[in-house]
C-alpha cells in the first residue's frame, strides 16, 4: 500500500469545469517538490477545523487541454464557497492513474464511477469500525 500525501494551500479560481461537469472542485496549487504520483484519489480534507471526505485529482487534466500540475478536489457534503480558503488535503489512497478520456461525457461518467468507488471504500471502512464497536470517523 502507499503511503499518503499532504497538500496545503490556498483555493483558486479554476476553469469551473468541475462544477459543469456535475463535481465542483476546490483547486490549490501543487508545490514544485510534491513527490505523489499523478491520479485519482479518495482524500480528505480539512477546512476551518472540519473534516470531509473527498474525491481527489492531482495532474494536469489532460481530457481538457491542461497542462499546468495542480490539485483538484470535490468534498463531498460541502456545499459552500472554497475561494480563498486554506485547505489540507490528505491523499490517502490513489484508486487510478490519471488518464485522457475521448469525450467529456466519458470523463463525466468515469468521474461518478470514481465516487462510487469512495464511497464504497468509506462505507466498508465504517462497517468495520462499527464491527469493532468503533465510532465512524467524523465528516
Amino acid at each position: 500500500m502507499e503511503h499518503g500525501w499532504t497538500v496545503v494551500g490556498t483555493v483558486v479560481h479554476g476553469r469551473r469545469l468541475g462544477r459543469e461537469l456535475g463535481f465542483p472542485t476546490a483547486n490549490v496549487e501543487v508545490p514544485d517538490d510534491c513527490a505523489a504520483p499523478d491520479g485519482v484519489y479518495r482524500s480528505r480534507v480539512t477546512v476551518d477545523g472540519a473534516t470531509y471526505d473527498a474525491m481527489s485529482n492531482l495532474g494536469c487534466n489532460p481530457s481538457v487541454g491542461g497542462s499546468r500540475r495542480h490539485l483538484e478536489t470535490h468534498l463531498f457534503g460541502f456545499g459552500d464557497s472554497l475561494y480563498g480558503r486554506k485547505l489540507q488535503v490528505d491523499l490517502l489512497m490513489r484508486i487510478r492513474e490519471e488518464r485522457a478520456f475521448p469525450s467529456v461525457e466519458a470523463l463525466r461518467q468515469q468521474l461518478a464511477e470514481d465516487k462510487k468507488t469512495i464511497e464504497a471504500m468509506i462505507a466498508n471502512e465504517n462497517a468495520a469500525r462499527a464491527a469493532l464497536n468503533l465510532h465512524p470517523i467524523d465528516n
